[in-house]
């Protein structure tokens, strides 16, 4: 089975991200959806939220699986047997990021990164970006899924 990860913190899933995963899941039989969980870092949602958001999302793929990862993406591959790292890339400076990455994740484990060019019509769009202009009130209804704008808005509002 061709199977590969596409990694990140997802907090939340956007338009950008379910382009990069739909897209990869025509070339493998099974994608998993990687969240990462980082204590240190402040999230919006809980990692069980941002799963349950990506499977909500993707719920009309049948070959998506969503997980949670804490640690070396490497060391998730390893376990469930993933063969490859599927990354958006938005711009140059997102390439040069990644591209260590995927050196350092080839030398640990062997895993290959493939890098996929967001959808120009996405190219600026970030969860980070997401978040503060819906912070501000910003209209992101053709940013993220529906039901990710309906526990955004619920979110912020209170």
């Amino acid at each position: 089975m061709r199977r590969a990860v596409c990694p990140g913190s997802f907090d939340p899933i956007t338009n950008g991200h379910l382009d990069i995963i739909e897209r990869a899941s025509g070339f493998f039989d099974e994608i998993i959806v990687a969240v990462g969980i980082n204590q240190s870092k402040n999230r919006l949602f809980e990692p069980a939220e941002r799963v349950e958001m990506i499977q909500e999302a993707v719920a009309s793929l049948g070959n998506i699986k969503v997980d949670t990862f804490q640690g070396l993406i490497v060391e998730f591959c390893k376990a469930h047997q993933v063969q490859a790292i599927v990354k958006g890339l938005r711009a140059v400076s997102d390439f040069d990021y990644e591209l260590q990455m995927a050196h350092m994740n080839r030398s640990l484990a062997g895993v290959d990164t493939l890098f996929m060019p967001a959808a120009p019509h996405y190219s600026f769009l970030s969860s980070s970006l997401v978040k503060e202009v819906a912070t501000y009130g910003g209209d992101v209804s053709g940013l993220v899924p529906e039901s990710v704008l309906r526990r955004l808005q619920e979110r912020l509002s209170g």
